[in-house]
Order: structure tokens, then C-alpha cells, then sequence
């Protein structure tokens, strides 16, 4: 019977050493928030496979609209001959993004391949060249979007030169001190001395850093970016592959800014762990481009839009947005006890159950500390609990459990968490 360890040694031997893995767990089966690997072994899970299943593994009622679709088809091509779970599934989510503008939605199959859209629509509608994208953000490893990743190891590293102009500026953290004003300033100085407003076709921004450590963006930055290019006819791009379907307590975090972004991209719990993601934004924008001009071969997969719909069923019918905020408080309160016993938690944030704790040598200075962080992380597999870790300094321990999670499953990782901690800091 195969084992971790023997799946392991032929892994290394099959598998390139670039596609890493963090944990050399191979799971057998996963239910709900818990996963079981092929020794047995039984792991509570806070990853959710990177915010993929935000309704818990295989949902029943996910799995039944998968069955069900694959009783009639699994795929044609919707470029070729299209059916009605696609465009059910658009209509669903233009109602539902936030604004009252008409929308349409372009279906495809990652997160990166949603924001290669979006840009390549933004320049098409605005003819204009340049992109600002944001220091510590993520939105994949395409080249495109490794040229607007604000990171470079481990992810730009070995691949230049990257696609050009992309320009970026500082993500507003109030931990590390940098303010909207600091932002805004920083484009400004684009304008000033790289290329000016009329180059540049859009702006994209997660509204929580996800790689970048989950830092959440203030209102006003949103605000004050909606204005800039409404200002210049510069394209806003919401970049809510992570924070979208409940994930922060709202079913779209741009939400809670206040304000209509033109683009948004979707993708991750948008299928419930199948692939899809999304492209949506303001109908005039995205019937800007030729016909042919975008999609792709298994863009809405016909099996991957039958979960969509469910996912959107289970997010309604089990309150799962207000389940987030429920679980977030939960999280924060327990790491705001245990950052009373280990002030190496320098800091706790995120909005809904997005949540992080951002692990520092010293409160006072600050200084990260990625080591104590991977020791966390490592500590919590040997006990039972999957845990993600985040950041541009690679110091941040963020929280994705499942927003089917049970208070006393949550409270059980939490327990892990807590040893875990307690025997890195050791």
C-alpha cells in the first residue's frame, strides 16, 4: 500500500522541484475542514486549499451539481458550441458584484489567467500601454502577472525581464506605517517621471494583500483610486481572487469601500476546488474587445459552472458570510489572548475569517521573523493542523479554515495552534 514516504520518493522523482509542496502530506480523502492522508492520518484544515474551498471540502451540495452535470456533459468548448450553466452562472454573478452599472462576466480557468484578461481588456478599451500594481501584491505566476507580483523570490526570480511598463507603489500598512497618502504620492511621482496618466490603461489592487502578508487596504485607498481614474479613464481592477465568496465577512471585500471598480477578477472558492475564475466588470468595457479576442478552451467548463452555482446556493442558504465574520472574531480572540503570553505576535488583523498574525523578533522594532513563523507552521503539521504562511518577509501565519467549520473543530486547531506555538518559541 503506498505510504507519504513512498509516494514521496517517486514524487521527487516525477515531479519538477519548482512545483513545491509545503508539507509532504498526500492526502487520501477530505471532508468538510478535515483532511486524511494515505498513512491515515487525520489534519485539521486552515488553508482550504489556499481559500479554494471556502464551503468546505466537497459540500454535498456541490458534489451533487457535479454529478448531476456530468450526466449530461462535461465539455464542447463554450467558443464552439456554449450551454446553459455558463451563462447562468455569468448572470448570477453580475448581479451580484457590487454596482449598479450593467456587467458581464468572461469565464476562463485561474486566477492568473483571469488577470491577463482584465489587463488585456483594460488595454484594448483604454488603447493605452501601462499598468500600476501594488508592492507585496500578488496575482500570479503567469509572465504578465509575475510582472505585477510586488515579490520577487520565490516567485519573479529566474524569469526576467518581465513584461513592460509596469510600475509599482506601496500597499498602505498601518503595522509598518505607510499611509494612503504614501500611495497616492508614489503615483503621483509616476506620472511625474515615468509615464503620465494618459499612459497608463489600468490600476489593480487586492483589497487584502494575500501573498503580501493579508494586509486589508483602508476605504479610502479604494476611494481615492476610483477617483483618480475616473479623473484620467484609467481602468480599476479588484483584484478579489482570495477575499471573494464570503472569505471577509462580506461576499466581495470591495464591498465595504463604498465604490463600483470597472474589472473585477474571480477565482479560487468561485468553483468550490474545481477550476474556474472570472473576469466581471462594466458591460461597456468588456464588449470592448473583438469577438475571439478572449476566452479559451475550457473556459467555463460546463462540470466547473455547475459547482459555481452551488457554491452560490450554499453561501446563501448556510449564511456563510455572516459564519466568516463569526469565525474571524473567534480566531482573533484566541490569538488575542496568546499574543498576551508570546509578544513575538507582533500583530493580528485581517477582516472576516481572513484573518493573520504577523510574527516579529521584537514589538518595538518590529523585526520579522520568518524562521519562528516556519517553525509555527511546522510545529502545527506535526500536531494535526495545516497552516499557511504569508508575507513579503515571509513572517506572516495567516487563517483560512473553511467557513463550514464547526466551533468545535475550529477550537480544537486553535488548540494546536496554541501548542505549537508554545513549542517554537520554546
Amino acid at each position: 500500500m503506498a505510504s507519504n514516504e513512498s509516494i514521496h520518493e517517486r514524487r521527487l522523482n516525477a515531479v519538477p522541484r519548482g512545483w513545491g509542496s509545503m508539507y509532504p502530506i498526500y492526502v487520501d480523502r477530505a471532508a468538510g475542514s478535515e483532511v486524511f492522508d494515505v498513512d491515515g492520518n487525520r489534519f485539521i484544515d486552515f488553508a482550504a486549499g489556499i481559500a479554494v474551498v471556502n464551503t468546505g471540502h466537497l459540500h454535498p451540495k456541490v458534489k451533487a451539481a457535479v454529478v448531476e452535470q456530468i450526466d449530461h456533459v462535461s465539455h464542447t468548448c463554450f467558443m464552439i458550441t456554449p450551454y446553459e450553466p455558463a451563462v447562468a452562472l455569468a448572470e448570477r454573478l453580475n448581479h451580484l458584484v457590487p454596482g449598479d452599472t450593467p456587467k458581464k462576466t468572461l469565464f476562463i480557468n485561474s486566477g492568473a489567467e483571469a488577470v491577463e484578461n482584465a489587463v488585456k481588456i483594460a488595454r484594448y478599451h483604454t488603447g493605452r500601454p501601462g499598468v500600476i500594481a501594488f508592492s507585496g501584491g500578488f496575482h500570479g505566476r503567469t509572465m504578465m502577472t509575475l510582472a505585477l507580483t510586488g515579490k520577487v523570490a520565490p516567485y519573479k526570480q529566474g524569469f526576467g525581464p518581465m513584461p513592460e511598463p509596469v510600475f509599482h507603489v506601496p500597499y498602505p500598512d498601518a503595522y509598518r506605517g505607510i499611509t494612503v497618502d504614501n500611495s497616492l504620492d508614489a503615483i503621483a511621482h509616476i506620472f511625474k517621471e515615468d509615464a503620465g496618466p494618459d499612459q497608463i490603461a489600468a490600476i489593480i489592487a487586492e483589497p487584502v494583500l494575500g501573498e503580501g502578508g493579508f494586509v486589508p487596504a483602508p476605504a479610502e485607498l479604494f476611494q481615492r483610486l476610483r477617483d483618480l481614474c475616473d479623473e484620467h479613464g484609467i481602468v480599476l481592477i479588484s483584484d478579489e481572487v482570495q477575499t471573494g465568496f464570503a472569505r471577509t465577512g462580506r461576499l466581495f471585500a470591495t464591498e465595504s469601500f463604498g465604490i463600483e471598480p470597472d474589472l473585477m477578477t474571480l477565482a479560487k472558492s468561485l468553483a468550490g476546488g474545481f477550476p474556474l475564475s472570472a473576469v466581471v466588470g462594466k458591460a461597456e468595457i468588456m464588449d470592448t474587445p473583438h469577438p475571439g479576442a478572449i476566452g479559451g478552451t475550457y473556459g467555463g467548463n460546463p462540470v466547473s459552472c455547475a459547482a459555481g452555482l452551488a457554491v452560490l446556493d450554499v453561501i446563501e442558504e448556510e449564511g456563510l458570510v455572516a459564519r466568516a465574520n463569526e469565525i474571524g472574531r473567534r480566531i482573533k480572540d484566541r490569538l488575542a489572548a496568546l499574543a498576551e503570553k508570546h509578544p513575538e505576535i507582533g500583530d493580528i488583523r485581517g477582516p472576516g475569517a481572513m484573518v493573520a498574525m504577523e510574527m516579529v523578533k521584537d514589538p518595538e522594532t518590529k523585526e520579522p521573523a520568518p524562521e519562528l513563523t516556519k517553525a509555527i507552521t511546522a510545529a502545527a503539521a506535526e500536531r494535526g493542523l495545516i497552516l499557511l504562511s504569508c508575507g513579503t518577509y515571509g513572517n506572516v501565519v495567516r487563517f483560512l479554515a473553511p467557513l463550514t467549520t464547526s466551533n468545535e473543530l475550529l477550537d480544537e486547531g486553535l488548540d494546536s495552534l496554541e501548542q505549537s506555538i508554545a513549542a517554537a518559541t520554546a
